[in-house]
């Protein structure tokens, strides 16, 4: 299964490497875009969430690194949450 890292850059201006099983990630996100917070929670949810039952029809269990790579998601942007203005920025894909 191709898998992938896409970084992002939170409100903060912090750039962090994310981790996907799958390619996936490039049908939700686009390189040069920001999205509002909510936006890209949503696309984080919907991408690892398809990468990783992706891994569970291929081997039977479902991704704990693409699941634990959400929960982390969810960990960072729990703390722009107050920001109406919270935007994420996709700075890269590699593949």
């Amino acid at each position: 299964m191709p898998e992938m890292r896409f970084t992002v850059r939170w409100p903060d201006g912090q750039a962090e490497s994310c981790y996907s099983p799958s390619l996936v990630i490039r049908e939700h996100m686009a390189v040069g875009e920001t999205y509002p917070l909510a936006d890209f929670l949503d696309r984080s949810r919907t991408a690892l969430g398809i990468a990783s039952e992706r891994v569970r029809a291929k081997y039977g269990v479902p991704c704990s690194r693409a699941l634990g790579q959400l929960a982390r998601i969810e960990t960072a942007a729990a703390g722009f949450a107050s920001d109406p203005d919270a935007a994420v920025a996709i700075l890269a894909f590699e593949d």
